[in-house]
């Protein structure tokens, strides 16, 4: 069938190079994100359209009762641009592994492999496709740090809110009140034609990127400290967010780098990244959209997870340190099974996709095993993951008995001193906002519709049973 297709949509077919093979880099003489966009979008275009036009209707799957009443699993029904999850080996950041980001993406201290990624690079490979230079990459940290100040309307509103309201709570109310922003809002008001809307777009999600660290900083200061946010804005992103927190340790800057980049994309069918698209599609602006990406990333579902494996954790070794025993595989797997005989789930085991170990589990344990090796709640983490998954297997009913991402990332916070984990999934709401709303970028540019899909009532599927 290859040769049947357009050139036009034979571009679409192109591979992306694995960073083992020399992935493609920008090139010094595209200096800006604006720039490299400007040059891409054209051709992107006009290859969707033809493959639309001229395979529009190509079957692509099917759809089981199973799947309508149990949550659409495994539906392929959205187009997703910045990031693709396999069910066997992960995630890929624009055909790029976590491993392969590690490897080529600029880090801070400007050589390759040599420490964490920087969100920036990240920001730039999921928008671009491209791996940007390290001088890429400083201009657009500093465009961020630009583009960081908040309206002057929005720290007095936050600081008005009830210390006990949750941080997530907090944190949409905060990101909703910065809409006053919006250039894509007022651009629409005015009429801009179509073809435009993804500059204006783009307008507002570099603001968001830039925004949200303080937002998330003034809330966790307010919440549990003096409520002042200190700033570095000679450091990156990452490095800079963490000074605004109250934190001052490279190693943590190193995690906050890792932790930023793992969570911000898992392709687009995760809640808070279909929302994100969903409201987008609507032709809200990107500050409505993520607030409402936002609220999803909120439930006990999604974002709040790490947060309940941290309290399991826990509450297993306050349960045997009573007792008076070791917390080791026995009883580790004792607990294990009153927790799951108990009709409770264990946190941070299974995944609605993965069939294997997360690998951003697996990059954190690596960060673990390289910066914390002695941490006593490291090591427990570390012998729950020699046990559980036999455990599981055993049990019988997890389609998933390996780790994902939360089963880490909470214990490596709490080791550098971050212990209130109610704000836990505020950082992961940080990281997040980079994969919805680079692809809402591309929503735009490609001209995507509003999302409607079709709903059946249970009558109509007990009459196709019937036939």
């Amino acid at each position: 069938m290859a040769h049947l297709l357009s050139s036009s949509v034979k571009t679409l077919l192109r591979k992306a190079p694995t960073a083992s093979f020399g992935r493609t880099t920008a090139t010094r003489s595209v200096t800006t994100l604006q720039d490299t966009l400007a040059a891409q979008v054209p051709e992107k275009q006009k290859a969707l359209g033809a493959l639309k036009k001229e395979h529009g209707d190509h079957v692509i799957g099917q759809v089981t009762i199973d799947q309508c009443i149990g949550g659409a699993r495994g539906v392929k029904c959205m187009l997703w641009e910045t990031s693709n999850l396999d069910p066997e080996e992960g995630i890929r950041f624009r055909g790029l592994t976590i491993p392969e980001c590690q490897a080529v993406l600029p880090t801070y201290s400007g050589k390759q492999g040599d420490g964490e990624p920087l969100l920036e690079s990240l920001i730039w490979l999921l928008l671009t496709s491209e791996v940007p230079t390290k001088e890429q990459v400083d201009t657009l940290t500093a465009e961020l740090h630009a583009r960081a100040e908040l309206p002057s309307h929005v720290i007095p509103l936050l600081n008005s809110l009830p210390k006990d309201m949750h941080p997530m709570t907090q944190f949409a109310i905060g990101l909703n009140a910065c809409q006053t922003e919006s250039k894509f809002a007022k651009a629409y008001a005015d009429g801009v034609p179509k073809t435009d809307y993804h500059l204006y777009c783009l307008e507002d999600i570099l603001s968001v990127f830039a925004m949200l660290p303080e937002i998330a900083a003034t809330i966790y200061r307010n919440v549990y400290f003096d409520g002042v946010v200190n700033k570095d804005t000679s450091l990156d992103y990452s490095g800079n967010f963490c000074r605004m927190l109250g934190y001052d340790n490279p190693s943590f800057d190193e995690l906050m780098r890792l932790y930023l980049c793992i969570h911000t994309d898992h392709e687009g069918g995760n809640a808070s990244a279909h929302t994100t698209h969903l409201v987008g599609s609507t032709l809200s602006d990107p500050f409505l959209s993520y607030s409402a990406g936002l609220n999803a990333l909120a439930g006990p579902l999604h974002g709040l997870a790490n947060q309940e494996v941290l309290k399991w954790i826990q509450d297993l070794k306050a349960k045997f340190d009573a007792e008076g025993k070791a917390v080791n595989a026995d009883t580790i797997t004792e607990f294990a099974w009153d927790t799951l005989n108990a009709k409770k789930v264990i946190p941070g085991y299974g995944h609605a996709v993965l069939r294997k170990t997360d690998p951003r589990y697996t990059c954190q344990r690596e960060f673990g095993l390289k910066h914390m090796p002695d941490d006593e709640l490291f090591n427990v983490v570390e012998t729950i993951y020699q046990v559980m998954p036999g455990i599981l297997k055993e049990h019988g009913k997890v389609a998933n008995p390996y780790p994902n991402v939360d089963s880490h990332s909470g214990v490596l916070l709490w080791h550098y001193g971050f212990t209130q984990f109610q704000y836990y999934t505020v950082l992961f709401g940080v990281s997040r906002a980079v994969g919805g709303l680079c692809q809402l970028y591309w929503d735009r540019a490609l001209g995507l519709p509003l999302e409607r899909p079709k709903s059946v009532t249970p009558e109509w599927l007990a009459a196709q049973v019937a036939k």
